[in-house]
């Protein structure tokens, strides 16, 4: 199968191989979240009172899969287990900052 070059482009574009980190619709509130502390799941998850458990276990795993988002689980009964951000995952954060910049405009130019 040949490519076409709208394909070439698409995936010479820089953007196209970190859409698939932040594809879901919660990750970025997830990182913003953990960029403020260490959470753990019970904390993270009345933060989001609109996401199912499930769903927030599966980005939690998806952004931990895409190494920004660190899962240590502590062995006491019950365990105890808390997210950070991974170095990686800290390196998104100024790009975090000016999504939050652009959403406060954002905001604005609606109202």
């Amino acid at each position: 199968m040949n490519k076409s070059v709208s394909d070439e482009n698409f995936l010479d574009c820089p953007f196209a191989s970190v859409q698939k980190v932040v594809r879901g619709k919660w990750s970025m509130v997830i990182l913003y979240f953990l960029s403020q502390r260490v959470l753990r799941f019970g904390e993270l998850n009345r933060k989001m009172l609109m996401v199912t458990q499930a769903y927030l276990t599966k980005e939690l795993r998806l952004l931990e899969e895409y190494g920004l988002v660190n899962r240590k689980v502590y062995p006491p009964v019950p365990s105890k287990v808390e997210h950070a951000l991974t170095p990686l995952g800290e390196k998104s954060l100024p790009v975090l900052k000016a999504w939050e910049n652009f959403a406060v405009d954002y905001q604005d130019y609606q109202a």
